[in-house]
C-alpha cells in the first residue's frame, strides 16, 4: 500500500509562503500523522475499520493533539509521526460525541510548535483558507470557505454551523483548516457533495474549533464533557423525498431491540411531527439524557405503529483505551 506521503498537489494548488502573513512552515510542522489500530471485535470496527490513518494538530506546548474522534475511538494502539519522521506512541485521551473532536496525548516528546486556535465565527463565506494534512507543503491545499451551515449526520450527529471548503482535500480526516491569520479554524471530518453556484461539487466538512473551548478542560480532566450524555437510539435515518427513512440499525441497538425495521419511516417523536433529520435529533435530545425512553411513531407500508425505544449512552458500547 502506498504511503500517505507518496503524492503532492500541483504547485499551483499549494499555498505560497511568500504571499501569506504568517509562518507557513510553522503551521505545517504542527500537523502530525495519526495511525490507529483497533481490535477486530470493537463496536466501530465493521464501519470504520481496524486500521485508521489521518492527521492531527498540536494545540498545546505539551504536545496535545486535536483530531477528529472517529480516527481514535476504540484504538488499542496509537502512533504519531512528525513531518521530520519522528514516531512516538500516544494515548487516546478523549472523544466527544457531540462535537466529534478527539484528543491524543503523545507518550514521547514531540517538540513541535502548537498551532494557535482562532474562531470560525469571524470567517465569511468566500474567505481564503488552507487545508493541511500531514506531509508538508505538498499536502497543503489553498481553498475557500464555500459555506457555513447546519450539518446533520445519520449516525445521530448534529453541528449547528459547520464549515465547508472547496476544492476538496483527498485526505480530510483530522486535517487542519487554517485561516489567513495562521490560526486553526476547524478539524476535517468528511467529504461531501455540496451545491455551489448552480452545480454540485466535492467539498470538505470541518468541525469549527470554537466548539472545543467550552469542553477542553473537562475532556482533559475526565475524558468527557461535563454535559449529560445524549440519548442514543442506534437508528440511522436518511431524508428521502421529504421523508425520514430508516436506512440502517446498530446491531442489537436500542431501536432494533424496540422493533424498528429497515425501511420504516419516522413520523413523530413523543407525538410531535418530525420535520427532518436535524429536527429528529433535537426532538429526541430534548426529552432527556441517555437512558430515557423515546416514543416514536413509525410508518411501515400503509400502517402506522408506535414503539418506545429505551435509549443508551453510546460510550457504554465502546472499548476504552488502555491506561499507561
Amino acid at each position: 500500500m502506498a504511503e500517505i506521503t507518496d503524492w503532492a498537489f500541483p504547485t499551483e494548488l499549494q499555498p505560497k509562503a511568500e504571499r501569506l502573513p504568517f509562518d507557513l512552515e510553522k503551521v505545517l510542522s504542527s500537523v502530525v500523522l495519526i495511525r490507529a489500530e483497533v481490535p477486530e471485535d470493537a463496536f466501530t470496527a465493521s464501519v470504520l475499520g481496524t486500521e485508521r490513518l489521518g492527521s492531527g494538530v498540536v494545540i498545546r506546548p505539551d504536545g496535545l493533539v486535536l483530531t477528529i474522534g472517529y480516527l481514535i475511538t476504540e484504538a488499542e494502539t496509537l502512533w504519531l509521526t512528525t513531518r521530520e519522521g519522528t514516531v512516538v506512541p500516544a494515548h487516546a485521551l478523549a472523544y466527544d460525541y457531540a462535537t466529534g473532536f478527539g484528543l491524543v496525548m503523545p507518550l514521547g516528546r514531540l517538540s513541535l510548535p502548537a498551532l494557535e486556535r482562532g474562531t470560525s465565527a469571524s470567517v465569511r463565506i468566500g474567505s481564503d483558507a488552507i487545508v493541511v494534512s500531514h506531509g508538508g507543503r505538498g499536502h497543503a491545499l489553498s481553498t475557500k470557505i464555500a459555506d457555513k451551515r447546519e450539518f446533520a449526520g445519520y449516525w445521530e450527529y448534529l453541528i449547528d454551523e459547520a464549515l465547508f471548503t472547496t476544492p476538496a482535500h483527498p485526505h480530510w480526516s483530522g486535517a487542519a483548516l487554517v485561516g489567513m491569520d495562521g490560526r486553526l479554524l476547524g478539524i476535517g471530518s468528511l467529504l461531501v457533495q455540496e451545491p455551489i453556484g448552480g452545480e454540485t461539487l466535492d467539498a470538505n466538512m470541518f468541525v469549527p474549533v470554537d466548539l472545543l473551548e467550552p469542553i477542553l478542560d473537562d475532556l482533559m480532566r475526565t475524558g468527557r464533557a461535563s454535559r449529560a450524555p445524549r440519548p442514543w437510539l442506534g437508528l440511522y435515518a436518511t431524508e428521502s423525498q421529504g421523508q425520514l427513512v430508516v436506512g440502517g440499525l446498530a446491531a442489537d441497538g436500542p431501536a432494533a431491540r424496540a422493533g424498528v425495521k429497515l425501511g420504516d419511516r419516522v413520523l413523530e417523536v413523543a407525538g410531535q411531527r418530525v420535520g427532518g433529520l436535524s429536527d429528529l435529533f433535537r426532538k429526541v435530545w430534548r426529552l432527556g439524557p441517555a437512558g430515557i425512553e423515546i416514543p416514536l411513531t413509525l410508518a411501515r407500508g400503509q400502517s402506522r405503529s408506535r414503539v418506545r425505544v429505551r435509549s443508551r449512552d453510546r460510550d457504554e458500547l465502546l472499548k476504552k483505551p488502555l491506561t499507561h
